[in-house]
C-alpha cells in the first residue's frame, strides 16, 4: 500500500509538471503562429497591447533642427489599458514639449521633478483620467506611459525636441534613431579577474534600473507592424550640391538651391534602423563659421560653429601603439560582425614599420591576440588577419574587462602615440560605470569609438569618445567601411588642435560668460569647434588659442550679427546638463550635480535624468468600477540582428526560457522515476 502511494505521488508530480508546461507551450505557439517571436513580454500582453503608429516631422534651419514625434496608441481590445513604450531619441536631443491629444482635446505637458511627475501621473491613472508621462531612462532612451486608453480608441502623444546637425567631412548630417536595441545587463561593471589572455567577469548585484531599460521585443513581424513615417523640411541656408539618405530610400523635392522637402519613398517603413539624412553644400558655400543667437528670459544665448584651419603636415612618421578592440557578443551577430571585421582589416593596412599593435575581442570574456602589443611586421600582421577571419559573434557584452585590458595603465616614455579604436554596437546598460572607468584609466591614450550596425548606442559612442579625448564614427553598412575608417585614420595621422582656450568679450565688463562645454576637448582633422554660451549681454568677440601639431595657434572672430533662431537656449541648457553629468565620472559631488541639473532643466522645461514631462486631462474618462490593464508596447529588433543570437544568451527574457525550464524539470523527474522503478 505504501509503495503504491509513493508511485501515485510521483506520477501526480509528473502530471503537475506537464500541466505547468502546457500554458507555456500554448503561449509560445500563439505568439509564433504568424512567425512572431516575443521577448520581454508574453503573448497575451502582446495581443492586447496598444498598436503604435509613429510620424516624425523634422524642420532644419541652417545648423538647427526642430523635431516633432507623434506616437498614436490605438487600443484594439475591449479593456481599458495603459500603454508603456520604451523608445529612442538622439542622445543630444533637448526634449522640451509634450502634448496629449485625446477625444478632441489637447493637453500640454508640464515639467516636474521626476518623483512629483510620477505621483501626478499615478493619481490621474487611479482616477480614470487620460494621462501621459514622459521619462528619460538614458539621454537617448525614453519611456512613454499612456494611462486609460479606452477600448478601440486612439490617443496621440506628441514629443518635441531641439537638435543640432553634425558637420563632418564637408557635409551636414542628422540622425534619427528608430529602435532601442536590447541592452545587455552585465554581471559586473568593474570587477574582473585576469587569467592568462582571458578576463572573466563576475556576477554582482543587478542594476537598479535594469527593468526600466529592458524593452519588449517582437521578431518576425510583418513590415506593417508599428510603422514609422518621416518627412524633413530642409532649409540649409546655403546652396546644396547633394541631399541623400544613407540607409533609406527617399524622395527629395528641390524647392530652391538651398531648400528641399524630403519624404520616405515608401511612405512608411519598419522602425528597425537609424535614419540618417546628409546634405552637402556647394564647395564655394562650405562654412568656415556659423553663429546662431537668441534672447530668452533676460539672458543672451549663442551657438557657434568654427572650422579651425587644418595643418598641412601629418604625424605619420611618429610611431604608434594601436589597440583595436572589437565587440564579438551575440548582438553583433550577422551584418554587424562582418562590418566590424572589414573595419579591422582596413585598420591593419594603416600600420607602418615601427608601429606596434594588438587586437582585443570581448563577449562573455575578453581575449587578446597577443599578451602585449607586437611590432607591425609581416609575421604579426599575418597572424592578425587570420585572427580577424576567425572572429564569431556570440555571448554577452562584458565591456568593462575589455576596457581594462585596453587601458591597462602601463605607460612608457618611448614617444609613441597610444590610440585605442573601439568597435561595438554599444548595446549595454551600464554606460555610466564605463564612462567612469575610461576617465580613471585613460592616461596618455586616446580612445576612438566606432558604432557598428543598424541601431548603435549613440550615447555610449559620443560620451566614451568624449571621456577618451577622441572622436566617434558610425558604420551602418559594409560598403561604408573604407570611407569611415579612412576618415578615422586620416584623423589619427593628422595633428590635433589641443589645449584649446576660449576668451569671450561682451558689452558688459563684469559679465560672466557661461560656456558649454566648459572645457573644450581635442579637435581632430575636419572637426569643427562647437560651443554654446549664455551671458547677460550679447558677445562681441571670441579669441581662440591652442596648439596645432604642438605649435601655438590663435584666431579671433567677431560674434556680432549672428542669425536669430528659436531654441538656442534649450541647446545651451542640454549641453550644460551634459557638462554637469560628465563631472560624475570625475568625482563630482552627486547632490551638487543633481541640484545644478534640476535648476537648468526646470528653468528650460527640459526632460532630464531628474525631471519628467506629465500631461493630465481634467475629466475622468474611465469609471471607477472598470479595471485598467497595463500593456507593454513591443519594438522590433534592429535590422540585421538575430533574436536567437541575442536572447539565447540572455536567460529570462525570451518566452522559451520558462518552457525550457519546465521541460528540463520534467526530464529530470522522469529520469529519477524510471531509474527508481526500473
Amino acid at each position: 500500500m505504501r509503495v503504491v502511494e509513493c508511485r501515485s505521488h510521483r506520477i501526480a508530480a509528473l502530471w503537475l509538471l506537464f500541466l505547468l508546461a502546457a500554458p507555456v507551450v500554448a503561449s509560445e505557439q500563439s505568439a509564433s503562429a504568424a512567425g512572431l517571436r516575443l521577448y520581454g513580454t508574453d503573448a497575451t500582453q502582446f495581443i492586447e497591447a496598444p498598436r503604435l503608429r509613429t510620424d516624425v516631422r523634422i524642420a532644419v534651419s541652417g545648423l538647427l533642427a526642430r523635431v516633432r514625434v507623434v506616437q498614436a496608441f490605438t487600443n484594439p481590445g475591449d479593456d481599458w489599458v495603459e500603454g508603456v513604450y520604451l523608445f529612442p531619441l538622439p542622445d543630444d536631443a533637448a526634449v522640451d514639449h509634450l502634448r496629449m491629444r485625446y477625444a478632441g482635446r489637447v493637453i500640454e505637458g508640464e515639467i516636474r521633478e521626476k518623483a512629483q511627475a510620477q505621483r501626478e501621473y499615478e493619481v490621474a491613472r487611479a482616477q480614470g483620467k487620460a494621462a501621459t508621462l514622459l521619462d528619460q531612462q538614458r539621454a537617448n532612451m525614453f519611456t512613454t506611459h499612456v494611462a486609460n486608453i479606452p477600448p478601440h480608441a486612439t490617443v496621440e502623444v506628441e514629443v518635441e525636441y531641439q537638435q543640432q546637425a553634425r558637420w563632418q567631412e564637408r557635409a551636414f548630417s542628422l540622425r534619427f534613431p528608430m529602435v532601442v536595441a536590447p541592452r545587455y545587463i552585465p554581471g559586473s561593471s568593474v570587477a574582473a579577474d585576469a587569467v592568462g589572455d582571458e578576463t572573466v567577469g563576475h556576477s554582482a548585484e543587478p542594476m537598479d534600473d535594469a527593468a526600466a531599460i529592458t524593452t519588449a521585443v517582437v521578431a518576425g513581424a510583418d513590415d506593417d507592424f508599428n510603422p514609422l513615417s518621416l518627412s524633413v523640411e530642409l532649409d540649409a541656408g546655403v546652396p546644396l550640391q547633394q541631399v541623400d539618405s544613407l540607409y533609406h530610400e527617399i524622395t527629395a523635392s528641390r524647392l530652391s538651391a538651398s531648400r528641399y522637402h524630403v519624404t520616405l519613398a515608401a511612405g512608411s517603413v519598419p522602425a528597425e534602423r537609424d535614419f540618417v539624412l546628409q546634405w552637402r553644400p556647394e564647395a564655394s558655400a562650405e562654412p568656415t563659421a556659423a553663429l546662431f543667437t537668441q534672447r530668452w528670459d533676460t539672458q543672451h544665448y549663442a551657438l557657434l560653429m568654427l572650422m579651425p584651419p587644418q595643418a598641412s603636415e601629418t604625424v605619420a612618421s611618429v610611431a604608434r601603439e594601436l589597440t583595436l578592440v572589437v565587440d564579438t557578443s551575440g548582438s553583433m551577430h550577422g551584418d554587424s560582425i562582418e562590418q566590424a571585421k572589414a573595419a579591422l582589416r582596413f585598420a591593419l593596412t594603416t600600420l607602418q614599420a615601427g608601429d606596434r599593435f594588438n587586437i582585443v575581442q570581448f563577449n562573455d570574456s575578453v581575449y587578446s591576440l597577443f599578451n602585449a602589443p607586437r611590432p607591425a611586421d609581416a609575421r604579426h600582421l599575418a597572424l592578425a588577419r587570420a585572427y580577424v577571419d576567425g572572429l564569431r559573434a556570440e555571448g554577452g557584452t562584458e565591456m568593462a574587462p575589455a576596457l581594462r585590458r585596453a587601458l591597462d595603465g602601463r605607460t612608457s616614455d618611448d614617444g609613441r602615440l597610444r590610440q585605442v579604436v573601439f568597435l561595438t554596437d554599444g548595446a549595454v546598460g551600464n554606460e555610466q560605470a564605463l564612462f567612469e572607468l575610461i576617465a580613471q584609466r585613460l592616461g596618455n591614450r586616446r580612445l576612438f569609438t566606432v558604432g557598428i550596425g543598424s541601431a548603435p548606442n549613440a550615447l555610449f559612442m559620443r560620451h566614451a569618445a568624449r571621456h577618451g579625448r577622441g572622436t566617434f564614427s558610425y558604420i551602418g553598412a559594409v560598403d561604408e567601411v573604407a570611407d569611415v575608417m579612412g576618415r578615422l585614420f586620416r584623423q589619427l595621422a593628422s595633428p590635433a588642435l589641443t589645449d584649446i582656450r576660449l576668451h569671450w568679450t561682451t558689452a558688459g565688463t563684469e559679465d560672466v560668460v557661461e560656456q558649454t562645454p566648459t572645457r573644450v576637448g581635442d579637435l581632430y582633422a575636419t572637426e569643427p569647434l562647437v560651443v554654446a554660451v549664455r551671458s547677460p549681454h550679447p558677445t562681441s568677440q571670441l579669441h581662440v588659442e591652442g596648439l596645432l601639431g604642438g605649435r601655438p595657434w590663435q584666431h579671433t572672430l567677431a560674434t556680432v550679427g549672428g542669425e536669430d533662431a528659436d531654441g538656442v537656449h534649450v541647446l545651451w541648457a542640454r549641453r550644460a546638463i551634459d557638462d554637469h553629468l560628465a563631472g560624475l565620472s570625475l568625482g563630482a559631488d552627486a547632490d551638487s550635480v543633481r541640484r545644478a541639473v534640476l535648476d537648468i532643466a526646470l528653468q528650460h522645461h527640459l526632460v532630464s535624468r531628474y525631471t519628467s514631462l506629465v500631461a493630465v486631462d481634467r475629466t475622468p474618462s474611465r469609471a471607477a468600477d472598470e479595471a485598467l490593464q497595463q500593456r507593454r508596447v513591443a519594438s522590433r529588433l534592429p535590422a540585421g540582428w538575430s533574436d536567437h543570437a541575442v536572447y539565447g544568451r540572455m536567460p529570462g527574457t525570451a518566452t522559451t526560457a520558462p518552457l525550457a525550464l519546465v521541460l528540463g524539470l520534467c526530464g529530470v523527474a522522469l529520469g529519477v522515476w524510471l531509474r527508481r522503478w526500473a
